[in-house]
């Protein structure tokens, strides 16, 4: 049985989000990786944040940030990891002058690995905030 992904969630719960189907990639902005059970910003990816930040705020779209784990932990642990991934690279952007109100979490734990190999580095690869976006 596949668990549901973790709701989508905004930072201002004034309107309701829209789907997850409805955002589309974009080149412009660059997923962050994380370490092995871990949700903070490495140094290394707070420069790919920043860029896109100024990118963001370059423009009005809304952003969708995924949470993302690799496959070993439970569903359920992954499912509440990948949102802790997700809000804090949402808190990030937030701070760097993003607006709160243009950005919708969800997370996927381990159920969206774009490598499927069971080594580190396909891990590392899988340990992710990826980013989609929709014109408002």
């Amino acid at each position: 049985m596949t668990p549901s992904p973790v709701a989508p969630s905004t930072a201002a719960p004034s309107s309701t989000p829209p789907a997850p189907s409805e955002f589309r990639e974009t080149a412009n902005l660059k997923d962050v990786f994380f370490d092995f059970d871990k949700y903070d910003i490495r140094a290394s990816d707070a420069t790919v944040l920043d860029a896109n930040a100024a990118w963001l705020k370059s423009n009005d779209n809304l952003v969708l940030i995924e949470g993302h784990c690799d496959e070993r932990g439970t569903n359920e642990y992954n499912l509440a990891l990948g949102e802790r991934r997700a809000k804090a690279t949402m808190n990030y952007l937030v701070g760097q002058g993003v607006q709160a109100n243009r950005i919708t979490i969800i997370s996927y734990g381990k159920e969206r690995p774009t490598c499927t190999e069971h080594s580190e580095g396909c891990w590392a690869k899988n340990r992710r905030a990826h980013f989609l976006v929709k014109a408002r």
